[in-house]
């Protein structure tokens, strides 16, 4: 029997420079990023040993190093988190990622931008 289990990193916060705007890329802003991961966790249920998981501090300083580098767009940025877990935890078999833009320059009050994407394999 495959037992299938998830690491979340919800909330994580990054003051960054992400955006189209000139502005945006001289005076930062705030972002929120929720991340899951996916893969079969059964061994480290049983081993209680964390080389047999996701070792999530690792995940936090990929997340963090990707947040560091300036974009003009959430989905490049998502893009580059995507890539850079995958590359490092080949065994993930399905990743969820949102990016939140919070109180971003649309010319109103909005409270946050997100972007959302899913990857399986």
């Amino acid at each position: 029997m495959a037992v299938m289990g998830s690491i979340m990193l919800e909330g994580m916060e990054f003051f960054a420079f992400h955006g189209c705007f000139k502005e945006e890329q001289v005076i930062g802003s705030k972002f929120v990023v929720d991340l899951e991961l996916c893969n079969g966790v059964s061994r480290a249920e049983v081993t209680d040993r964390l080389q047999d998981t996701i070792d999530y501090v690792n995940v936090y300083r990929l997340v963090k190093k990707e947040m560091e580098i300036k974009s003009h767009l959430l989905e490049h940025v998502a893009r580059r988190i995507l890539d850079a877990v995958e590359k490092t935890f080949p065994e993930v078999t399905e990743i969820s990622l949102s990016i939140s833009k919070l109180n971003p320059p649309v010319g109103g009050k909005v409270q946050r931008i997100s972007y959302r994407t899913l990857r399986t394999h």
